[in-house]
């Protein structure tokens, strides 16, 4: 199990307010097409990626004619990253990192440094990984002197998110996205490491950008080019992108300050569910075989109080849909949620149907029972969820109450500790707890839920925050409670 990237644990001092969310089912990009370049000989690309989809074709950014002539940067099937620069079919340059990227939790930190002026091959161009230069790769080929960057080129189009040809759409995250036209620029210009090793963002405004060069916040709401949208530049340049089919919800505040809780894209067990909107969104599809669930990115900690939403978007018939909280197991791969005969026997759950009809799922120790003293939802519904670890108490609630467990009606309340759905010791036994989503096993439904741990992917209209400030949500948090997000683990983990 992954606790929220490891990176940006600590407040970094330097806070970045937004990212853009793309998604490649949608296929979401920026483009824009560069001018008259300061040096086309030289560049530096900065940015914070934290990506969604593992084991896939992911393009951060590019210039793309045709499959012959092209140059890119981002992820590839195998795990590595790779820069690949071809012209008129032939390799001008590629490096292709021994390192493996299978962290979907993480925020990561790429600058890309080229000048083809340099007397030195293998310093022409260089890859800084959290501020340290990347030297192991299982193939580079090194630019010829002088080379053309392609990039900074007058005339052609420059993609993030997108390979360009309508492929390789990325799929996650982008902050604080920089490119210097003319310089060939040290990760220290972009970031720096905090007194505990920690790589950080640092305010990048007072650069020279150069001509081609841009400063993409995502602060601004719309999707227009000029100052008041997604792809508007704020260095300046007004070197502004052009918006393909991004909207509002996908300005994000799951940032590299300030990391979200997302759901884990990498379970084996969970084939049958789909995961997009920046893994928010969950789909679920077919037969679900035994043990198969999603699971939250982090972990809570031993101690705090925390709140999350999911709305209803596709809603499953019967009690087929799941969600809750459950505890791991402690052999690492079996993180079952809803078990049955072939689950291990030390598996603690419980759950809440969130089909149209209502029962609760205690599971202690593998035993899975049901109790019908539970609500029902409707398709749109939004759902409340409250865990307070320090007690050992579980609430839940819809549209804004909550429901009271022993009375079966509404009336609970999280912040006086009345109308709690468990605080069974078998769950709350000092073990790691989880948010999860499951689903009756055997049964071939299809349903879907929009999850909302502070960064939502689903239209809020009131805009309650936690009592840090942090969060996005459609309903208030009960006092004491907070979204899962590094700044708030920090402080209660």
């Amino acid at each position: 199990m992954i606790i929220l990237g490891t990176n940006s644990i600590k407040d970094t001092g330097f806070d970045v307010a937004n990212s853009l969310r793309f998604n490649d089912g949608s296929s979401d990009s920026l483009t824009r097409t560069t001018e008259t370049p300061t040096n086309a000989d030289k560049f530096t690309f900065s940015a914070w990626v934290k990506m969604s989809a593992v084991g896939t074709d992911s393009t951060i950014i590019s210039q793309y004619t045709d499959s012959n002539n092209r140059s890119e940067f981002g992820f590839i099937s195998n795990g590595k990253l790779r820069w690949e620069f071809l012209l008129s079919g032939s390799v001008i340059a590629s490096f292709e990192t021994n390192r493996l990227f299978r962290d979907p939790s993480a925020w990561f930190h790429f600058v890309l440094a080229y000048d083809s002026t340099d007397g030195t091959a293998g310093d022409r161009f260089k890859i800084y990984i959290n501020g340290v230069r990347e030297t192991s790769f299982s193939s580079s080929t090194n630019p010829d002197q002088n080379q053309n960057s392609r990039w900074q080129t007058s005339g052609l189009t420059l993609n993030l998110g997108e390979r360009g040809g309508g492929a390789q759409y990325f799929d996650g995250y982008m902050s604080e996205v920089v490119m210097i036209d003319g310089s060939a620029l040290a990760p220290t210009s972009f970031g720096e490491f905090d007194d505990s090793g920690i790589w950080k963002p640092k305010n990048v405004s007072g650069l020279t950008f150069g001509n081609n060069g841009f400063y993409l916040e995502y602060k601004q709401s719309g999707t227009s080019t000029n100052a008041s949208g997604m792809g508007a530049d704020t260095s300046g340049n007004a070197n502004n992108f052009t918006v393909n089919n991004l909207t509002a919800l996908d300005q994000s505040t799951d940032t590299c300050t300030n990391n979200f809780n997302t759901w884990l894209a990498t379970d084996p067990r969970a084939s049958n569910f789909t995961l997009s909107e920046g893994n928010l969104k969950i789909y679920r599809s077919g037969t679900v075989n035994p043990g198969q669930s999603v699971y939250a990115q982090s972990m809570m900690p031993t101690s705090g109080k925390w709140y999350v939403e999911a709305k209803i978007v596709d809603q499953p018939a019967g009690d087929t849909g799941r969600l809750g909280i459950a505890n791991f197991e402690s052999i690492p791969g079996n993180m079952i949620v809803t078990p049955q005969s072939s689950s291990p026997s030390s598996v603690n759950a419980v759950e809440v149907s969130f089909g149209t009809s209502g029962y609760v799922f205690f599971t202690i120790n593998g035993s899975d029972t049901e109790n019908s003293s539970a609500p029902g939802f409707s398709s749109g519904d939004i759902i409340m969820l409250a865990v307070d670890i320090d007690n050992g108490k579980f609430y839940v609630g819809s549209q804004g109450a909550w429901w009271n467990y022993s009375s079966s009606a509404t009336g609970g309340d999280p912040t006086s500790g009345s109308g709690y759905v468990s605080n069974s010791s078998d769950l709350f036994n000092g073990s790691p707890i989880c948010f999860h989503q499951g689903h009756s096993t055997g049964t071939s439904k299809t349903s879907s839920l929009e999850w909302n741990f502070g960064s939502p992917s689903f239209s809020i209209s009131s805009g309650n925050t936690d009592g840090n400030g942090y969060g996005n949500f459609e309903y208030a948090v009960p006092s004491g409670y907070f979204a899962l997000n590094t700044k708030n683990l920090a402080e209660y983990g």
